[in-house]
């Protein structure tokens, strides 16, 4: 008789159990990313990248040992006992490692290939066609090279889904055991293995883990939101205008006819001054 896991692909088991510990582990990644993002330290660089790597590990341990035993009983009616999280997470990580670090470079050159082809086709194209509207060669080119760096990427996926698969489906041979209990009982299984025992205990401790994250949210955050960026500088803000009022402008405008009709005068004065004179001569 055939082992009940056999029953089921390596690349369906992996995806199963590693999609379902991406989204269990995500929103605790995204609150250290916040964090990060509040103390003013990128998250995805330098000091910000390396410690959200570190915090993810324990997240990651803890959500793959969490789905994987629900998975492990869910679809193949497989009871593991055991650190079933470490197992798993350092298998999938060399895993990952070695075959997604080549995928890394094996993309790299696909995209830097089809460029080039890309220009090259483009070129022939123009001479046949020389008013290629940009639209159409900027549509083009995405085509020629993004399609085969997708389909790359696509393979190296596959490959690690089937290798962590198949170490997933070794893994469950050796320290599993065939579980005797109906379905009920293996749903009943699943959802106590999801919700605690004392919800009240977790949920304060929730509620206290919040309220501590949130203060730490908030003392992070700098004095000025949002801080000046040396690279992206704010627009000066002009100063606003006085109000007008129509009382002082009135005043002020005829003080300025009484200047000006004052000095018009005396010019009139020096101009009849130089008619007598010429006059006189």
């Amino acid at each position: 008789m055939a082992h009940p896991v056999e029953n089921i692909s390596s690349i369906k088991l992996a995806w199963a159990v590693s999609w379902s510990a991406f989204w269990t582990g995500f929103p605790f990644k995204l609150i250290v990313a916040l964090l990060l993002l509040a103390g003013q330290v990128h998250p995805w660089e330098g000091a910000g990248l390396v410690t959200l790597l570190v915090v993810s590990v324990p997240i990651d341990i803890w959500a793959v040992g969490l789905t994987a035993r629900t998975v492990f009983l869910e679809r193949l009616g497989m009871e593991v006992r055991g650190p079933v999280g470490v197992s798993l997470w350092w298998e999938g990580a060399v895993l990952g490692a070695l075959v997604l670090g080549s995928g890394y470079y094996a993309v790299g050159t696909t995209v830097a290939v089809g460029q080039k082809i890309a220009a090259a086709i483009i070129a022939r194209i123009k001479n046949f066609y020389p008013k290629l509207p940009i639209a159409e060669q900027i549509t083009l080119e995405l085509l020629l090279w993004t399609i085969p760096a997708a389909i790359v990427l696509l393979v190296f996926v596959l490959v690690w889904l089937h290798l962590f698969g198949w170490r997933v489906k070794r893994f469950v041979m050796t320290s599993g055991q065939p579980s005797s209990a109906s379905l009920l009982e293996r749903v009943r299984q699943w959802d106590y293995a999801r919700v605690p025992a004392d919800p009240t205990l977790v949920l304060v401790s929730f509620a206290g883990v919040i309220v501590t994250l949130t203060v730490v949210f908030w003392v992070l955050l700098p004095v000025t939101t949002p801080t000046p960026h040396p690279d992206y500088p704010l627009p000066q803000v002009e100063k606003a205008s006085k109000p007008v009022k129509p009382e002082e402008l009135i005043k002020k405008t005829e003080a300025n006819l009484e200047k000006a009709e004052a000095v018009l005068a005396a010019l009139e004065k020096e101009k009849s001054k130089e008619t007598k004179k010429r006059k006189g001569k």
